[in-house]
């Protein structure tokens, strides 16, 4: 028998997948598919929503900004088929978190263990960029995203966009505004009713080559995370 946080989580994805609130994200994500990468031309892109991705049971979540354009958008997976995804997994890998260190395509044989991958908006922005109003279209998900998993325990937002639609989601949560600056390794705690969180930079390339975001310090904060996530 499917438990019940299962079947949620389950229909939540079917309605993410079909969502078309957003009119310019819709059209972007796919132009995207349609164009395509000259790398990937043989591809047919997912070109819709992003669901989630992961343990069900976890006590941890990975929180994101978006899929990538030839990434997500492409493969149909969270933190798939770009060099973001490369870094993170990787990462993770390293971490105890994931069975294997790449992430290339939905049937590449990768599992997570303990962890639960999310984004703060499902659909590709142009640019990376999504308006604040299409971040409010998308919170009502991540919402009951966040009720539905049993064991959150932690949240480790990946960027300044994930940390604070991260914020956001709890203060909906707990009908009170929640606070925090951003600072990466920094944990926040709101009291005993909701998750911790934890702040890292994103691994976006324009991190990882600049030395902002080394692997080892990304591998340093999921094992933080991971720990607080298991002695919470």
């Amino acid at each position: 028998m499917v438990d019940s946080h299962r079947r949620d989580l389950a229909a939540l994805t079917e309605e993410i997948v079909a969502c078309r609130l957003c009119p310019r994200l819709v059209e972007w994500r796919e132009k995207v598919g349609l164009e395509k990468r000259a790398a990937y031309q043989d591809w047919d892109y997912w070109a819709k929503p992003v669901p989630s991705f992961g343990d069900p049971e976890a006590p941890l979540v990975l929180l994101g900004l978006a899929p990538a354009a030839h990434g997500g958008n492409r493969t149909g997976r969270v933190f798939t088929g770009d060099p973001s995804a490369s870094f993170l997994t990787a990462a993770m890998h390293r971490a105890g978190l994931a069975n294997q260190p790449n992430s290339d395509h939905r049937d590449d044989g990768l599992a997570l263990t303990g962890a639960y991958v999310c984004a703060a908006v499902r659909c590709v922005p142009p640019g990376d960029r999504p308006t604040p109003e299409e971040q409010r279209t998308c919170l009502p998900y991540l919402v009951r995203e966040f009720r539905a998993l049993p064991n959150l325990k932690v949240i480790l937002t990946l960027g300044h966009i994930a940390f604070r639609a991260a914020l956001q989601t709890l203060s909906e949560m707990s009908s009170e505004r929640v606070r925090g600056k951003f600072m990466h390794g920094e944990v926040y705690r709101f009291g005993p009713s909701l998750p911790m969180m934890v702040a890292s930079y994103h691994p976006s390339p324009r991190n990882t080559n600049t030395g902002v975001l080394s692997m080892d310090a990304l591998v340093k904060v999921l094992e933080q995370a991971k720990a607080l996530s298991r002695s919470a």
